[in-house]
């Protein structure tokens, strides 16, 4: 008696495919179907391997893989399946398997609906083309999703499996993130801590003290069937890597970051990065948990790239202080009593006396900086913030006639349009002539070209008001914050200065000089 093996397989396509063609695909229906038929045949069933949710494309399928090394030991001699596709809709695998491996092993293949029988020489050819048929329609299923992912993405809609952490997936609509509470308040700890002087490798210590699970583990814990493939271990810790990311990222300012990644094509696994340039990214689609100025503080200090002291925080000026003669950067020396700047050319080799020392305390340095700024904020009085507002109100207004202009354009523009395709109905019918539709057609098209232009100078006008009230707005904002602050903060300079220059000290006056560059 013949011993046979049924394998049945269904992927996400062709489930999408079974509910609006075929229920009978079901894993289900597959094996009812392909048993009564094993029956009828009077051949023994040795087993039913079943792979649900797997890709014809993916040699990696479990069940298939036992299938195949108990056709390997002699199990049985019959391979039984309802379409050639649910076996493989690789023509390599296809070809390998029945014909030849299986061959070699005293295996018949069989498929039901498209009449496959490896018993039967006449119909080679006709498996072949089968086998050529299902690897191009793996190909058009993948072109197709690859397009309509690219559309969803461009449209700013979140295509992923799995929320950044710190959002999660909108009940009401799976392509739309909004915060999750519990994660958004460790999104703002790591990017405040950054902004205190903390460096990556200290943020994380910190985070693995207070027994926060790392954003794996995070959404392990949640119950969502998520696997990262650079897991080093199951305890859920934090590393510098994980928290740099987090600070690289955009999504956290309210922009969809999608398209890093490739597939390099349907058949392979592996996936490429892309360069920036080419990443799809589309502003304000969701909530953010970050404010844009906080996030570009933050990338400032990533690209200065400081490091930290054991302690985990550099000084408040690193990275900051320049020497006012050679521009080098000056570095932290440590006495005693005392910690000092120091040119760090001149520190290379003293003897050569590339440059002088221009050594400065920091305590000092930072006595100087705070009475500057106390200086620099009697400017701005109570007076200056009041005009600003009424700035604030008068921009509002310019902003709502631009506006209307706009509004204005958009109707001319729409006529334009139903002029030019009234045009073409005219001359369809024979109400015009050729030339006279070239001519109003062409007078129509500069008109709209022309309208468009200006419409696209308005938006810039109403794009640079805004900036320009923004910036007002920010420093209004940091006057009032630090207005009557009397010691520094890592924080507070590296929002208000861009970088200090020391000058080299006057022995006979006693004087050092000290110039401030703000970033205001």
């Amino acid at each position: 008696m013949d011993t046979v093996a049924i394998y049945c397989r269904l992927s996400d396509e062709d489930k999408d495919k079974n509910r609006k063609l075929d229920e009978s695909e079901s894993i289900k229906n597959q094996k009812i179907l392909l048993t009564r038929y094993a029956i009828e045949k009077g051949w023994s069933i040795y087993k039913i391997y079943s792979d649900d949710d797997y890709s014809g494309l993916d040699i990696n399928r479990p069940s298939f893989n036992r299938m195949i090394q108990d056709a390997k030991e002699g199990k049985f001699n019959i391979v039984l399946c309802k379409h050639q596709s649910r076996f493989s809709r690789d023509i390599e695998i296809v070809e390998r398997y029945l014909h030849r491996k299986f061959p070699e092993w005293g295996i018949r293949f069989v498929s039901l609906t498209d009449h496959v029988d490896t018993l039967d020489d006449t119909n080679k050819k006709s498996r072949q083309i089968n086998s050529l048929v299902n690897e191009w329609y793996c190909e058009d299923i993948s072109k197709s999703v690859r397009a309509t992912f690219k559309v969803k993405r461009e449209e700013g809609k979140f295509i992923g499996s799995f929320a950044p952490y710190g959002y999660k997936k909108d009940p009401k609509d799976k392509n739309r993130l909004i915060i999750d509470e519990d994660a958004a308040r460790v999104i703002k700890k790591i990017f405040n801590w950054y902004l205190e002087g903390y460096g990556t490798q200290h943020i994380a210590y910190k985070l693995n003290k207070m027994d926060i699970p790392n954003p794996t583990k995070y959404k392990q814990n949640k119950g969502l069937k998520y696997k990262n493939s650079s897991q080093t271990d199951s305890y859920g810790l934090w590393n510098k890597t994980t928290i740099r990311r987090i600070l690289r990222n955009e999504v956290y300012i309210g922009n969809m970051v999608q398209g890093k990644r490739e597939k390099v094509n349907y058949k392979s696994k592996k996936v490429n990065s892309k360069k920036r340039k080419d990443w799809i990214v589309v502003k304000n689609t969701h909530e953010p948990i970050i404010k844009p100025e906080t996030f570009k503080l933050v990338q400032r200090r990533l690209n200065e790239k400081i490091r930290s002291t054991v302690k985990g925080k550099p000084h408040i000026f690193a990275g900051k202080v320049r020497c006012m003669d050679c521009k080098s950067t000056m570095y932290k020396v440590k006495t005693d009593k005392y910690e000092y700047l120091r040119c760090k050319l001149y520190a290379r080799d003293p003897r050569k006396r590339l440059c002088t020392s221009h050594s400065i305390r920091l305590d000092r340095l930072e006595d100087v900086v705070i009475k500057k700024i106390k200086e620099q904020f009697k400017k701005v009085n109570d007076d200056n913030l009041v005009h600003s507002l009424y700035n604030q109100i008068q921009f509002n207004k310019e902003v709502q006639l631009i506006q209307k202009e706009i509004n204005n354009i958009d109707k001319q523009i729409k006529e334009k349009d139903y002029l030019i395709q009234n045009l073409y109905i005219d001359k369809v019918n024979g109400i015009i002539s050729d030339e006279l539709f070239l001519s109003l057609n062409n007078k129509f098209k500069y008109e709209k070209e022309n309208l468009l232009k200006n419409k696209e100078t308005k938006l810039k006008e109403i794009k640079n008001i805004k900036e320009y009230f923004e910036d007002l707005e920010k420093w209004r904002e940091i006057v009032l914050k630090y207005k009557k602050v009397n010691k520094l903060t890592y924080n507070m300079v590296n929002q208000l200065i861009n970088y200090i220059e020391v000058g080299e000290k006057d022995k006979d006056k006693r004087e050092q000089k000290v110039k401030i560059y703000w970033r205001f």
